[in-house]
């Protein structure tokens, strides 16, 4: 793990040259999967994990960007930068530096150092904390300042636009406006939010299934197409649902018979989501942990048999936890198909928890997992 200095030292020694520092973090969502772009509702918090970037200028026209955890660096030249992806790590970071180009801005050459300890495919936002820490860095660089939101659409574009993945903008909009012991209650519709404060008893336990996803294509393509079928369905008759987010459980009652059975499975998800999502922020509010937790099992169940997004693992990771002392609410987080299990736990029983959990995993499923104790975090912003 490395520290920022290590991270500026790295830097100097490359390039000859102080870079400015910083950092955007990974997420967890508590609560929302797959409705973000329905234009409903999420619940994620940042978190402890992140991406370090360290920025300078230089005087050839070089846009060069080195990776310590890949230990590979490659070099564009900043007048002509590629119009595509290459499926290659930079593309993240080089979606960022096109979009903003794309915005009108003059990009100079500069010299890019990141390091990050977000894990790679286990559905907390190793990308979008790539792209941020991207964005961050460069908009210092050329004198621009974007409000946190307007700094999140950007980065959601470079994945969308450049990249080419799907995805819609809780990742990219809680690690730019995450906030210290809080969830966001996003809104993804118009990017209004609210936060919910997470007692300071309260541990985030994040359980790696060790089963990796991508969401690149693949199964998280197939079920927005779904989803969006399904609301073509509801919007033929009532012609106000434009997204999942306007539509209602009578909805699917009057009319799910004229959806497959797969789009009617993720359409009853993404409805009862989002009304699990706003009554969770509320019980958090509240300080009602209890409803909380109940909330999130119903969330998972809902995750793992509507909308078919879980996997063995990761329903034996939810099943195992049930019965460990201190456990207030456990479920599959992040786009599915594997990844992580998010775990509210007391602070107090936390350690003991995550020992558990692995061992219990591990003697099930044959896979060593990692278990990680987290807290909410601030979002991303420059730290040297």
């Amino acid at each position: 793990m490395l520290t920022p200095a290590e991270i500026a030292a790295l830097h100097f020694a490359s390039y000859g040259t102080p870079g400015a520092l910083y950092t955007a973090p990974g997420r967890v969502n508590l609560i929302g999967e797959h409705t973000d772009y329905a234009e409903g509702f999420v619940m994620p918090a940042a978190i402890d994990f992140a991406t370090l970037a360290g920025i300078s200028p230089r005087a050839d026209g070089k846009i060069v960007i080195y990776s310590e955890n890949f230990a590979t660096e490659r070099t564009f030249q900043a007048s002509a930068l590629p119009t595509s992806a290459s499926h290659h790590w930079t593309d993240y970071p080089l979606g960022v530096v096109s979009i903003l180009a794309g915005e009108g801005h003059t990009i100079p050459g500069f010299s890019l150092s990141l390091w990050g300890d977000v894990p790679l495919g286990s559905g907390l936002s190793s990308s979008a904390a790539l792209e941020v820490a991207t964005a961050l860095a460069v908009t210092s660089l050329i004198g621009v300042t974007y409000p946190g939101p307007v700094l999140a659409r950007l980065c959601q574009r470079a994945e969308n636009e450049f990249v080419g993945a799907s995805c819609g903008i809780m990742d990219q909009f809680i690690s730019a406006n995450g906030a210290k012991d809080h969830a966001l209650l996003l809104d993804c519709r118009d990017l209004s939010f609210t936060l919910a404060p997470i007692p300071e008893n309260v541990a985030l336990v994040i359980a790696n299934t060790m089963v990796k996803h991508a969401v690149v294509g693949g199964e998280y393509t197939t079920r927005r197409a779904e989803v969006e079928a399904a609301c073509s369905v509801i919007a033929s008759h009532r012609p106000g649902v434009r997204f999942l987010r306007d539509a209602t459980v009578d909805d699917l009652e009057k009319w799910g018979h004229e959806m497959t059975p797969n789009s009617l499975k993720r359409a009853r998800h993404v409805i009862t989501e989002n009304l699990r999502t706003v009554a969770a922020a509320q019980a958090l509010i509240q300080g009602d942990l209890a409803e909380l937790g109940r909330l999130m099992a119903e969330a998972h169940l809902s995750y793992s048999r509507d909308f078919d997004a879980s996997c063995l693992e990761a329903d034996t990771m939810v099943s195992l936890a049930q019965d460990l002392p201190g456990l207030i609410g456990a479920r599959l987080t992040g786009g599915g198909f594997g990844g992580c299990t998010i775990n509210l736990v007391e602070q107090s029983h936390a350690a003991a928890f995550a020992a558990s959990l692995a061992g219990l995993y591990a003697a099930q499923i044959g896979i060593v997992p990692q278990v990680h104790i987290c807290h909410a975090s601030v979002g991303a912003h420059r730290i040297a």
